[in-house]
């Protein structure tokens, strides 16, 4: 038999982890001390929400909750543009560093200098690396090319494609149209230039079989909210498991 392979998945979620996303680095790691194998971390950068990387971090003092997110370059990038493509503008950075000691202790304040990434994606997933959470992980990127290219075809999924000068996520529709999703039941719908598979990437209800499609994984860790829209029908052969408990599961983890 195969070693097992233990994986979960998450956009990025802050740049300090939503202390959900750390529940699911524990869980892996404490299976992974029962079972043996490896853990894979489904990086799903191709996400395009900007509230995804909303962090809100408690005062050291007054334990008073603070919300704090990216700045973006331009409204086309914060509404549309996937993660991976998002671009964080000059000066966010050091701004942003100047409040944090208020709110995390020194060390991961000086991490968090230390972070030179240009993007949204890069720069989540660079802190986290500082802060010891990827040491012995795999991460796949729902962004690499050679990841789509390997992927099952899917039939409900967005296409990455330009607009105003940006690379934005657009909606893939039954009638072969393009959208954009401007809020409520207000769409703007693009020419529909050539596209093939690497340009795709999932909707929610066919992210797991195309990441299935290449990681192979034996066990998939997620949350109770994660675990209700799975379709196990789509990954018989994955031992699901729910990640542990943490409380504020929301908030960002900077212990």
């Amino acid at each position: 038999m195969s070693a097992p392979v233990i994986c979960f998945g998450q956009q990025p979620c802050g740049f300090f982890p939503r202390r959900f996303l750390y529940a699911k680095f524990a869980t892996a790691r404490k299976l992974q001390a029962e079972i043996g194998g490896e853990i894979v971390f489904f990086y799903h950068d191709s996400d395009h929400d900007p509230r995804e990387t909303q962090t809100t971090l408690r005062h050291r003092k007054t334990d008073e909750p603070l919300t704090f997110n990216f700045a973006f370059i331009n409204k086309t990038q914060r509404k549309f543009s996937p993660l991976y493509a998002k671009k964080i503008p000059a000066g966010w950075r050091d701004q942003t560093a100047r409040q944090l000691p208020a709110y995390v202790a020194p060390h991961h304040v000086d991490a968090f200098k230390t972070i030179t990434a240009d993007t949204v994606a890069d720069f989540c997933l660079e802190m986290y690396r500082a802060m010891g959470l990827l040491e012995g992980i795999r991460i796949v990127r729902s962004s690499d090319p050679a990841f789509r290219r390997a992927a099952c075809p899917i039939t409900d999924f967005f296409v990455d494609i330009p607009h105003e000068g940006e690379i934005v996520r657009a909606r893939h529709t039954p009638a072969g149209a393009l959208q954009l999703h401007e809020g409520g039941n207000s769409f703007i719908t693009l020419p529909a230039p050539a596209f093939d598979a690497v340009h795709i990437s999932p909707s929610r209800d066919s992210r797991l079989r195309w990441m299935q499609s290449v990681i192979h994984c034996t066990h998939y860790i997620a949350g109770a909210g994660e675990q209700a829209y799975l379709n196990h029908a789509d990954a018989p052969e994955i031992t699901f498991v729910t990640r542990d408990a943490i409380d504020r599961s929301d908030e960002a983890y900077a212990d």
